[in-house]
């Protein structure tokens, strides 16, 4: 699983709220998670 902040801490909830900047970063985490474990990142 890889967490991203969201607003007021409320998560798995209708009222869940996070920015593009932050769900970018998240994805970037499991891109390069990916990458790290196919042996192609440095």
């Amino acid at each position: 699983m890889v967490f991203v902040p969201c607003k007021d801490g409320i998560s798995h909830n209708e009222l869940e709220d996070a920015t593009q900047p932050d769900c970018a970063a998240g994805a970037n985490v499991l891109l390069h998670t990916v990458l790290a474990l196919a042996g192609v990142a440095s």
